[in-house]
């Protein structure tokens, strides 16, 4: 954790030289039109995957479903094992993608979440969330909330044991996931049975030595411009940088792991600290070697599936047992 000169994984550069040369056929990734930069973000993230990311497991089945909520009309991808006994402990996953980009049909998904609901043996249902600069805070937070809220209103509809459920998220998703546990905490009629964040964009402004020392570099090149996209104008932000709350007491127990070489490393590491102190049962994990896309390598890089077998283990731990009623 120093500033010592770093020495990358062979597997990552392999990564990000094939990105690279892609990109060098999608000159949309660069398009002052939304839609446009993001198909083309889809297309090369879509590649990149079929490279580098494990096969899809088997064993599970995918679905597709189109949801009346109180945000409004939301689709969600629900991932279900082969065999799952219903009322199904399950987790709602909000992907990554700097909070302006991702969607929940890129193949990398739907190859680390089979994977992770065969392996946990658990229902993940992943949220297509409203996106900025079109939708900013607290838009996405709101459609993670209304999920969860469908899912305990109408838990037959959709197979889920409502004493397990709980919430997840990578990147961005993971920064709307602990913003959306901190609110539901707030309410007070919905306890969670875990969270698990994935390199967690928990602060959105420089925090710590690491997102000096990995600003350039490292794969996260112009995430300093995140803010100006995803909050909004009035200062209503309050919950949007979880690391910047004022009680994280009475969350839910709480995994986090961050990568080693990582702008977003010191922040998550910090909010770890901070639930700890809170209260809250945490495990911290760093990714030795590890940059901020990375764990999602599990056909070349052996730390990836290290990654995901850690992540996994947390989560069967936790949906083992029920939640108590809230208060």
């Amino acid at each position: 954790m120093t500033e010592a000169p770093v020495t990358v994984s062979p597997a990552i550069l392999a990564w990000a030289a094939r990105i690279t040369q892609l990109s060098s056929a999608l000159p949309d990734l660069t398009s002052a039109d939304v839609a446009a930069r993001r198909a083309a973000e889809r297309r090369l993230s879509d590649a990149v995957a079929r490279e580098f990311c494990a096969p899809r497991a088997t064993g599970v089945g995918i679905r597709n479903d189109i949801v009346r909520t109180r945000a409004g009309s939301l689709t969600i991808r629900r991932y279900l094992p082969d065999g799952l006994a219903t009322p199904a402990p399950t987790e709602v996953f909000l992907h990554g993608g700097g909070f302006i980009s991702g969607s929940i049909h890129e193949i990398i998904n739907d190859r680390l979440l089979t994977a992770r609901a065969r392996s946990v043996r658990i229902q993940v249902i992943s949220v297509d969330y409203r996106l900025a600069p079109e939708h900013r805070y607290p838009a996405a937070v709101d459609d993670a909330i209304a999920v969860i809220d469908l899912l305990c209103e109408q838990p037959r509809r959709f197979g889920v044991d409502a004493g397990r459920i709980g919430i997840a998220g990578a990147s961005a998703g993971a920064a709307i996931a602990a913003s959306a546990a901190l609110r539901l905490r707030d309410r007070g009629d919905i306890t969670l049975i875990h969270q698990s964040l994935e390199v967690p964009a928990v602060a959105l402004t420089a925090f710590g030595p690491s997102a000096v020392q990995f600003a350039h570099g490292f794969g996260m090149d112009g995430y300093q411009e995140l803010p100006a996209l995803y909050l909004d104008d009035n200062g209503s932000n309050a919950y949007a940088q979880p690391l910047l709350a004022d009680d994280l007491s009475g969350l839910p127990p709480t995994f986090v792991q961050v990568a080693e070489l990582d702008p977003l490393r010191d922040a998550g590491l910090a909010y770890g600290e901070r639930l700890r102190d809170a209260g809250v049962p945490t495990v911290v994990c760093v990714g030795a070697g590890h940059v901020h896309g990375s764990p999602g390598l599990t056909a070349t890089f052996a730390p990836a599936r290290t990654w995901q077998r850690r992540s996994a283990a947390a989560a069967r731990l936790a949906y083992r047992h029920r939640a108590h009623p809230a208060a």
